[in-house]
């Protein structure tokens, strides 16, 4: 085993006390992005509440919880929008709190999504902890919460409640709970199609499991375990302090063994740390990679039950949405044709870029050495967004989940000084916040 596995996770008030600094920083910055589409909004006469809770998708899961499923919108060219869609555990949490309290279906879908939210940001950071130390998770709960498009964490859309539910999952893999990771990812199962990036994850890990346990698993993709990352987020090279003055000594916790002095090595390239033994039965390991895919399993045999359509019944109606799989070819061509004049070319110009930093951050996590269960979920979430074939509009918010894909960006974040990673937290939380109330009076998310 490796120091981080036999070095038991912190539960219940210290788990709390040790995210704490990630969860106060999350929330300052969503408060600034909330502030900033208030005032926004009322310039523009506009209700920041119904931007929040009425529109777009918003609308559709409360139809869900209020009415149920069968509601459907034909289009003039034949299309057919079923709500059908749309999966169910965000509606179902929206008719429990509505039947519990006095909220609007609209109102239990924010306060949902408002504490899904917190949740998400402490399961982020419970994942970078886990892997690079405190210091990088808040970081990395704040990478998150920076986002151009992290109004969304706070709308009563699905992707904060699938985030917090998909986070939690990994870092129950990470630290060999598999019966926990597989029943939160059938409950990612229930809330998102992309819930099948976490159960690639868990299955992934997994077959590792078993490979190890026969000896087969590559002895190139286990080396140098039994380390902690040669950090300056670790090892005290550089001062260890949390942003927003809280600070943490740079010597090894209490009951934990001493870091292995390790052979010089890039800071960016810390050990890989799996798969090793997590003391789990074959049995429970099963179990975990059984339970995983039960939540979209159920779901989408359920639709197809429900239409009259067999197992395909859910594609047939994501067909309705114009929704599909085409390994990227209808996105490309979107992006093509921004080329064809000078104004749009600039667009172009850009998803190029974005796409191409997307690619940069996941290699730079497989080069870093990311645990498994990382690389194989964020690799799924963006091959799931960058190849479907409509709502091109939709990508960026799409790609939320895919937290893994900004610890980089976190490390880098960590390795400032506290002061000046406060300065650039800071400076990119106005810029985002008014770009998110730019947004979301505009076009915003589909």
């Amino acid at each position: 085993m490796t120091d981080l596995e036999t070095r038991a996770a912190p539960t219940g008030p210290s788990a709390l006390r040790r995210a704490a600094p990630a969860l106060l920083g999350y929330a300052a910055v969503r408060a600034t992005g909330l502030l900033a589409l208030a005032l926004w909004s009322a310039a523009r006469d506009k209700s920041a509440h119904t931007l929040l809770t009425a529109r777009w998708d918003a609308l559709w899961y409360t139809r869900v919880a209020e009415l149920g499923y069968g509601y459907e919108v034909r289009l003039p060219n034949g299309d057919v929008h079923s709500n059908l869609a749309f999966f169910p555990l965000l509606p179902w949490l929206e008719g429990l709190l509505h039947a519990v309290t006095p909220l609007s279906y609209a109102d239990a879908g924010l306060v949902v999504s408002l504490l899904s939210s917190l949740a998400a940001a402490w399961g982020i950071f419970a994942v970078a902890d886990h892997v690079y130390g405190p210091r990088a998770g808040v970081c990395a709960a704040l990478v998150w919460a920076l986002l151009p498009v992290g109004i969304v964490q706070s709308m009563a859309y699905s992707e904060s409640l699938f985030t917090a539910l998909a986070a939690w999952s990994l870092y129950a893999l990470l630290t060999g709970r598999w019966v926990t990771a597989g029943l939160l990812a059938s409950l990612c199962g229930l809330t998102r199609p992309v819930g099948l990036a976490v159960v690639a994850a868990v299955w992934a890990a997994g077959a590792a499991s078993f490979l190890r346990d026969r000896g087969t698993w590559p002895a190139s993709l286990v080396r140098d375990r039994g380390t902690r990352p040669a950090s300056s987020l670790r090892n005290g090279a550089a001062r260890s302090v949390f942003p927003f003055g809280w600070s943490r000594s740079a010597s090894p916790e209490p009951g934990a063994h001493a870091p292995e002095r390790a052979p010089a090595r890039p800071a960016e390239a810390p050990a890989r740390r799996e798969p090793a033994s997590d003391g789990a039965s074959p049995a429970v390991r099963a179990a975990g990679m059984l339970l995983a895919p039960l939540g979209a399993a159920g779901y989408v045999l359920w639709v197809g039950h429900h239409t009259g359509r067999g197992p395909l019944g859910y594609l047939d109606v994501q067909a309705g949405w114009r929704n599909g799989f085409d390994g990227g070819y209808a996105f490309a061509r979107f992006v093509a044709d921004k080329f064809t004049s000078f104004p749009s070319a600039l667009a172009g110009l850009g998803l190029t870029v974005g796409v191409a930093l997307l690619l940069v951050l996941y290699v730079v996590g497989v080069r870093q050495r990311q645990p498994l269960p990382l690389l194989v979920y964020s690799g799924t979430v963006l091959a799931l967004a960058l190849c479907a074939s409509s709502y091109f509009g939709s990508k960026p918010r799409l790609l939320l989940p895919a937290f893994p894909l900004l610890f980089p960006l976190a490390l880098a974040l960590a390795r400032l000084r506290t002061s000046r990673s406060v300065m650039v937290a800071g400076g990119v939380a106005v810029a985002s916040a008014v770009y998110g109330a730019w947004w979301l009076n505009g076009s915003g998310p589909p």
